[in-house]
């Protein structure tokens, strides 16, 4: 367990957005390949590298690219060493986030103010300096083997960090703009004292709540709480599995995964069409729900500003609440374990999470752990 017992145990109460907390300053995978991660990105997505550290920087634990897209930073990593904590890590969960960042002011502060609250920490406030300045950075730990780094850039202009030179490669966007949301799953049972630990330890409050009346088919079903910071600008929902007559999607992951973990990263694009489009002609695989999702959708969501039958071809979902729309596609598993993949996601005016695709999703999901014999 990451955190103190007490942790979990406390109600959740009205406090200040005492971290202050920037945005997400990057993810960062930690895989087996990372020249060939890094390649996927770059080509599949649209990522654009701008960064490499390796041997050739002095780097001699691991290779490691980062890749950007819109204000979205993503760091891929894969270890020289068996020996490596890489490399173990690998091992165990196959390629995974390692890392969720968060950029602030203070690493220190925010340092002290989680650990005070209950935290765990990973390494303590700490400096790294270069020709471009100086990076500081401390760390917590969260569910499974997930580090949250704090990270202050403002005393640093080089390309991403210390040992990592500025690479320069074309590359044709996507339209993949922002991080939507990062999803955890955890343990039957823990959902709670995750929700807590990011309440009493980072000062983030609930958004939503599903149940398993909500998030169900005949099948599996499982149970979620969305987490965010006081702007709004950072949220994380958090996954636990219910009981059902079969195997759920979150205990699939976590059986393969060997543990908690991210299960998948939103994205956020200005066109979802135009994305989608992009991304399948690129090879991207996404889930597809069945073409009667599509008879009933009007009726079910009203007056969109998108083609209907654009959507159905690229198999895109729609969704509606008190505030506008949503429109948003999930893809296949990112590697061969079933665990990991991507949202894409587009918003007018919703800040859900596409409560009424539920069903729909998750039929798609199970007919896709039917085939791979783990239903």
């Amino acid at each position: 367990m990451a955190i103190r017992a007490e942790i979990g145990e406390r109600p959740i109460t009205e406090e200040g957005d005492f971290l202050e907390l920037k945005g997400v300053d990057h993810i960062h995978f930690w895989v087996g390949n990372a020249k060939h991660a890094m390649y996927y990105w770059w080509k599949g997505f649209g990522f654009k590298p701008i960064a490499y550290s390796g041997l050739e920087t002095g780097n001699r634990s691991f290779a490691s690219y980062v890749l950007e897209s819109g204000h979205i930073r993503f760091v891929i990593s894969a270890p020289y060493s068996p020996a490596s904590e890489i490399a173990a890590h690998q091992m165990v969960h196959g390629d995974g986030v390692k890392v969720i960042a968060l950029g602030v002011d203070d690493v220190e502060r925010a340092y002290t103010e989680t650990i005070n609250r209950g935290a765990a920490g990973a390494w303590e406030p700490r400096e790294e300096s270069d020709s471009f300045g100086v990076l500081r950075t401390s760390a917590i730990r969260t569910y499974g083997e997930v580090l949250h780094v704090f990270v202050d850039r403002s005393e640093y202009r080089g390309p991403f960090a210390p040992t990592y030179k500025s690479i320069e490669k074309e590359t044709d966007s996507a339209g993949l703009a922002s991080i939507d949301h990062v999803v955890g799953n955890v343990q039957l049972g823990k959902m709670n004292t995750w929700v807590n630990y990011y309440h009493q330890v980072m000062g983030f409050r609930q958004l939503i709540h599903f149940d398993d009346k909500d998030i169900s088919t005949e099948y599996s079903a499982l149970m979620s709480k969305v987490m965010q910071n006081k702007t709004g600008r950072i949220k994380f929902p958090i996954n636990e599995p219910a009981e059902g007559k079969k195997k759920s999607q979150i205990e699939e992951y976590l059986d393969y995964y060997l543990g908690p973990g991210v299960q998948h990263i939103a994205m956020a694009t200005g066109d979802i069409l135009r994305t989608v489009q992009i991304l399948r002609d690129r090879g991207i695989e996404f889930l597809r729900v069945p073409d009667s999702y599509y008879d009933v959708l009007p009726d079910r969501v009203g007056r969109i500003k998108e083609s209907v039958e654009d959507i159905k071809h690229l198999g895109i979902l729609v969704d509606r609440d008190d505030e506008g729309y949503l429109l948003q596609i999930f893809s296949k598993p990112l590697q061969d374990r079933p665990t990991a993949f991507v949202e894409v996601i587009q918003r007018h005016g919703s800040r859900g999470f596409g409560k009424g695709n539920f069903k729909a999703l998750f039929e798609a999901i199970e007919a896709e752990q039917g085939l791979r014999g783990n239903l």
